[in-house]
């Protein structure tokens, strides 16, 4: 009798066993979650967890996978259920994945992304999570990954082994493209120089509509000058604001050559380059001369870079956009927080005079060439030029890389380790915080150890 009552109690007696177990585990073990899902990053974009599938059909998430590996960019994107801990979420994500990227998560009908700032941003970043807040979870991830994958540089890492589309092609298929290509060629050849001549021409149109932009601009940054009262020789001036001195002038002289050698649109990006970094020598000579700590180095006014470089981050809504955080000038910051229109640069267009995020494709490299690091595809998020810069046709017409601003010799998507200081961006999910209440969230930077 002894004996059944031992193995008629043997099942509760493991029961209890195991309810000790799981008790005695420890809170570290939420990290073999994200180390799930790290391994899981490393050899696919797109993570969703079994409990959050209703969120991401397997479907969705294969076409997203796809659309990420085929545009080469380093994008992760996880969905989790909302009951997921959240403490430490990025940081750790990042650290299990050690790739260097763009981190988007949603957790629940939360949604919230962090990145490396070689890749993209802090305020691209948040400008980019605050455009998509309240979608459903399909047509958010889509969207902002559509719009990442227009703003942001570096390339996917090796582990996803390329891209997904099917390359296998049947020998019948190749014959029967030969004798296409055999019977259409002249007809083809024909075709292809005619749309080459109306690109070139329509480049050209471009370039001459532009042209008188950053005539206006250089000639602006001509009168700053002449109206500096600085001479090298006088007896205030040391070496440092002669070479500041120097810097401006050359910046002036690079600007009027590199605009006379411009042949097509994304030409000019350089002409603006050169003009921000004389403004920015002449901050820093009057800095200098005035006794006064230098000034960082920030993006140029967004309302008009010709306003000089900007003092803080302001938040602005566009006339039917979402807000985001634009650089702005002292003097536009005060007409903001005063409840006033900022000076907007306005330039011609067919239908008048529009702000130059307005009035055309052929703005992208005057403005990208004043707004560097990934700042600018941001900052345009909902405009008319925001929406030309992620086409192919904008693409092929007028150049890229508008997210490479910055990151000149990055690969992006390397593998670079645990080697980046959490404390940037773990606010926005500790506390169970995510997302900020839908205000767009945290969308901040890695760290600063790369």
């Amino acid at each position: 009798m002894k004996a059944v009552i031992r193995a008629r109690s043997l099942p509760g007696l493991l029961l209890v066993l195991l309810l000790a177990v799981l008790a005695t585990v420890s809170p570290a073990a939420a990290d073999t979650g994200v180390s799930t899902i790290g391994r899981a990053l490393r050899g696919g974009p797109v993570y969703v967890d079994p409990s959050a599938s209703g969120a991401l059909p397997a479907a969705d998430a294969d076409a997203l996978a796809k659309k990420i590996k085929d545009a080469d960019k380093p994008v992760f994107v996880v969905v989790l259920p909302a009951d997921h801990p959240t403490a430490n979420l990025f940081a750790n994500l990042r650290t299990a994945t050690g790739i260097t990227g763009l981190y988007a998560i949603r957790l629940g009908d939360r949604f919230d992304a962090r990145a490396d700032s070689r890749v993209l941003s802090n305020a691209a970043v948040r400008n980019l999570v605050s455009s998509v807040q309240g979608e459903d979870a399909n047509t958010q991830l889509t969207d902002f990954t559509d719009r990442a994958l227009a703003s942001m540089g570096g390339s996917a890492p090796a582990s996803w082994g390329g891209s997904s589309s099917d390359d296998g092609i049947s020998g019948t298929a190749l014959i029967v493209a030969g004798g296409v290509l055999v019977a259409g060629g002249a007809g083809a050849y024909t075709l292809v120089r005619r749309s080459r001549r109306r690109r070139l021409e329509e480049q050209r149109a471009a370039l001459d509509r532009l042209r008188v932009v950053v005539d206006e601009d250089i000639t602006a940054f001509g009168e700053e000058l002449d109206r500096l009262d600085f001479h090298p020789g006088e007896p205030r001036a040391d070496d440092a604001m002669r070479a500041d001195y120097e810097r401006a002038l050359d910046a002036y002289e690079q600007a009027k050559s590199s605009m006379a050698a411009a042949t097509k649109p994304e030409d000019v990006r350089a002409v603006t380059q050169a003009l921000e970094d004389g403004r920015f020598s002449l901050a820093q000579l009057a800095a200098r001369r005035e006794g006064r700590p230098l000034p960082e180095r920030r993006a140029p006014c967004f309302f008009d870079p010709r306003h000089g470089p900007s003092v803080a981050d302001a938040t602005w809504t566009p006339a039917g956009g979402a807000p985001r955080e634009v650089p702005v000038c002292a003097a536009d910051q005060a007409r903001l927080a005063d409840g006033h229109d900022p000076l907007i640069r306005e330039v011609d267009t067919d239908h008048g005079r529009r702000p130059y995020w307005d009035a055309g494709p052929a703005y992208g490299p005057w403005a990208g060439g004043y707004f560097g690091g990934g700042l600018l595809p941001g900052l345009l998020v909902g405009t008319l030029l925001g929406s030309m810069m992620s086409t192919p046709s904008y693409a092929s017409d007028y150049g890229t890389g508008y997210g490479d601003f910055g990151t000149t010799g990055f690969d992006g998507g390397d593998v670079s380790g645990a080697n980046f200081d959490p404390g940037d961006f773990s606010g926005g999910f500790d506390g169970g915080d995510f997302g900020g209440g839908g205000d767009g969230g945290g969308g901040g930077d890695f760290g600063g150890g790369f």
